[in-house]
């Protein structure tokens, strides 16, 4: 399994040390193994050539290749991706394209200035970049889940590890003041106001939830607090359940800071393990590290524990429920490198889970998934321009490629509508 803190014993025991930084192409075999040198697979790597020239053909992007040959119909102004080894691009790309052309980024095989345009004209194209006939195969040859990666009890506590307890640092080093790191809900076109947008986002989510003075309210996913504290301002109390470490710490200390300690509790605990019943219950970008195999117990429990004539607000990210369906099973570079086990749901599939498992209805929904591209670019623009104190924390420069990578590729998808995220207002 791939290291994907990219950083050292030292930083990583909180004794924060300045790395020296591998040249792209040249990870730390030890921090990330299995990137040193590319999969050995003549075969598939010739397939993967084909399939990718013929992809490439009709799309609007300049695919530069060393010698001076180009693909792609893009013009001069068209963003460029730069595929500086070729033979090890082909070779990755046919041993796993779900995972092969992700990686190939973090080495360097390939590269851009410009990688969120790059990837959104494949985005785009995502449901046809592989002809129809050779999707049934995928089966047969998609890298499956781990199984330590399960959202299991125990599982589930090692996913958001992973994740959320890489350091409180690195993620206020590109987040708004807010520490909020879900998809703000902006003014209209043009808005760029991450901290009003997020503020907005969260009173949208507690509006759904019917949030006010005397609430009892439960939330699932405290991430770092901002939800609870401005449930607390409204005149709500608050138990707020996170399974990392880091976050409660600085949650706790974010909501003592707000004055609102005596009106929010942050529990170290999973949604199964919760109890009692609330006047509202409130969860924001959680369900998609759930599991598809969870889902059921997770609505049950919203079920369980709202009280009759409850609200709760919920937000997800979606995809249309045709591509959820395709690829429900794969093992993607997402799942590797930055958000492992889980699923994303389709609002299709929101809508079967409450069916079956609940007596919970969807009484109201809004989307806004240029909304998420637009945060997504603010975020990477962040995390670049503060690269210096990043690495400063013990972060190397393979792990620099891979959250490039990450919030391009999500923006992306949203731009292309690829991804969608939508809140949702739950009534029996």
């Amino acid at each position: 399994m791939s290291n994907i803190r990219g950083r050292s014993d030292q930083a990583a025991s909180g004794r924060a040390a300045r790395p020296e930084l591998d040249e792209i192409g040249r990870p730390d075999p030890e921090r990330w193994p299995g990137l040193a040198g590319p999969p050995r697979a003549p075969l598939r790597a010739r397939i993967a050539e084909q399939l990718f020239r013929r992809a490439v053909a009709k799309i609007p992007v300049r695919v530069l290749l060393p010698g001076g040959e180009k693909l792609g119909t893009g013009g001069p102004d068209a963003p460029a991706m730069r595929i500086v080894r070729p033979r090890a691009f082909f070779h990755r790309l046919g041993a796993d394209a779900n995972i092969g052309f992700g990686e190939a980024y973090l080495v360097g095989d390939w590269t851009s200035d410009r990688p969120a345009d790059v990837l959104t004209p494949f985005a785009e194209r995502m449901a046809s970049l592989i002809p129809r006939w050779m999707q049934a195969f995928r089966r047969f040859v998609d890298a499956r889940h781990p199984t330590s990666d399960e959202g299991t009890l125990e599982g589930a506590r090692n996913n958001i590890e992973r994740h959320y307890d890489l350091s409180n640092d690195l993620f206020a080093a590109f987040l708004d003041p807010t520490m909020t790191y879900s998809s703000a809900l902006f003014a209209g076109p043009g808005d760029t106001d991450l901290l009003a947008g997020q503020r907005r986002k969260v009173d949208a989510v507690l509006d759904y939830a019917a949030v006010g003075s005397g609430t009892k309210l439960l939330e699932i996913g405290t991430g770092w607090g901002e939800l609870a504290i401005r449930a607390a301002q409204r005149g709500a109390t608050v138990d707020t359940l996170t399974l990392s470490t880091e976050q409660r710490d600085l949650a706790q200390r974010r909501i003592a800071e707000a004055g609102v300690a005596d009106r929010v509790r942050v529990l170290l605990r999973d949604y199964r393990e919760a109890g009692g019943s609330y006047d509202a219950i409130a969860s924001v970008e959680m369900i998609e590290a759930v599991g598809e195999r969870y889902w059921p117990s997770y609505f049950s429990s919203l079920d369980r524990l709202l009280r009759p004539g409850g609200r709760i607000g919920l937000q997800s990210i979606t995809m249309p429920h045709e591509r959820m369906m395709a690829s429900r099973n794969a093992y993607t570079w997402m799942h590797k490198y930055v958000f492992p086990g889980g699923l994303i749901p389709s609002i299709t599939a929101v809508r079967q889970q409450l069916a079956a498992h609940t007596g919970l209805r969807i009484a109201a929904y809004r989307e806004f998934g240029q909304d998420y591209a637009t945060t997504l670019r603010l975020w990477r623009e962040r995390f670049n321009s503060r690269w210096p104190d990043i690495a400063r924390l013990g972060f190397d420069a393979t792990f620099r490629r891979v959250w490039e990578f990450y919030l391009a590729y999500s923006e992306a998808g949203f731009r292309a509508g690829y991804l969608g995220v939508a809140q949702f207002s739950l009534a029996r």
